[in-house]
């Protein structure tokens, strides 16, 4: 994906973006926001890893922040790395490149990284970063499979242990409107929740035919279309809304039910973009969940519906969220999600790392999510019913082809 130099973007440039990292948290509200930080104490030494279209645009905004000192910059592509480097200002001394780059960045006297890279390598390249003693700013979703998450609650823990923050980027549960609705649903304003529906709408990603090694697949969000590197596509896209309806619900399901498979034309990658499935929760609470990624012109969608017993709720990305019934209505419009989400959290990582906030309340919802998003896709593939339970004790890792690429 080509660099974004516009902080207002189309939906449509939104939804190609979107997928490959997203939603982010901070400390304060229910999941916390942060307002930009106009004036700074110091400046924190920054690595961005992983300077493909989303790298190079979150690393603009840290940049803008103002609280940043853009010091090193990593990606597999040594091109990739020189266009970012470029465009911050990193002196070509601290620009690395190769699988093994990320390593010569947190050893280049950086303070802190943000991540973001295919999933497959963020569990990695977090724990290298805790180990080191950075703090860690880091895309979604934080895994493909359950080792992976398992890694990444285990260096979230030692971070908070050790003083460090550790934030994962989700955006929905920042923004001001989607955080009155989930205060209005915890404060049961529309009753015990009955059922709740998500929804994952896009028109997908390029999916080419693979070569004799990945390399082609790790640029321009190709790897969303390997499993193994991008968690599929309800983990990686659908993701967002999952994340709202554990918001709301407040607990992960125990149980998933459903069918998936792939629809569209010449399919190369493993990525299932249709798919069908219902979570179960210990409360009760049924979660169906839809997911399409097809170039259907079918308009995009992120959204969590909440059903109660005495009115109903919606948390959206674009549009309105609202409440209606109950002991109210309330409707508010969300604005520019995308960039101002990311804004906010950027802004949230700075104050807690100013401010000593080593709470780090994203690490265990974040990590809830990826698992989530697993269950459906494994219980979907095979078209049975699997718990939670079962998905942990399986304990099945993913793993990637690296031979032949550029250490």
């Amino acid at each position: 994906m080509s660099a974004l130099s516009k902080i207002d973007m189309t939906r449509r440039e939104i939804l190609k973006a979107a997928g490959t990292a997203g939603l982010v948290v901070g400390g304060g509200n229910v999941f916390g926001q942060a307002t930009d930080t106009k004036q700074v104490a110091r400046k924190i030494k920054l690595g961005v890893i992983g300077c493909g279209g989303r790298g190079r645009w979150i690393a603009k905004l840290f940049k803008e922040h103002g609280g940043y000192e853009m010091h090193a910059v990593a990606d597999y592509f040594g091109h990739v790395v020189d266009q970012c480097g470029d465009a911050l200002g990193v002196s070509s001394r601290r620009r690395f490149s190769g699988l093994s780059g990320y390593k010569k960045l947190i050893d280049s006297g950086v303070e802190a990284v943000a991540l973001e890279t295919p999933p497959y390598f963020l569990p990695e390249h977090a724990e290298r970063a805790v180990q080191a003693g950075l703090h860690v700013y880091m895309a979604k979703p934080v895994a493909v499979d359950v080792p992976g998450c398992m890694a990444i609650l285990e260096a979230g823990k030692k971070s908070t242990n050790n003083k460090r923050v550790f934030l994962v980027d989700y955006q929905m549960p920042t923004d001001p409107v989607n955080i009155k609705v989930a205060k209005a649903i915890h404060a049961g304003q529309i009753g015990p929740i009955s059922q709740v529906a998500t929804y994952g709408i896009c028109n997908g990603w390029p999916d080419p035919p693979k070569a004799d090694t990945i390399e082609n697949l790790l640029q321009r969000l190709i790897w969303v279309n390997t499993i193994a590197l991008g968690c599929d596509l309800i983990g990686n896209y659908d993701i967002h809304a999952i994340d709202a309806a554990l918001w709301a619900i407040g607990q992960k399901p125990v149980a998933a039910s459903g069918f998936s498979r792939i629809c569209r034309a010449n399919p190369h990658g493993d990525s299932r973009d249709v798919c069908s499935i219902v979570f179960k929760y210990a409360n009760g609470v049924v979660h169906n969940h839809f997911g399409q990624a097809l170039k259907n012109n079918t308009d995009g969608r992120l959204s969590c519906h909440v059903y109660g017993q005495t009115a109903n709720a919606l948390i959206e990305y674009w549009g309105k969220s609202y409440v209606r019934g109950g002991k109210g209505h309330y409707s508010g419009d969300v604005k520019s999600l995308y960039s101002a989400g990311a804004k906010r959290n950027i802004a949230t990582f700075y104050r807690n790392i100013g401010e000593g906030i080593y709470t780090n309340d994203t690490l265990q919802r974040s990590v809830d999510g990826v698992l989530t998003t697993i269950l459906g896709r494994e219980a979907a593939a095979r078209g049975a019913l699997l718990t939670m339970d079962k998905l942990i004790k399986e304990n099945k890792r993913l793993e990637v082809n690296l031979s032949g690429l550029k250490t």
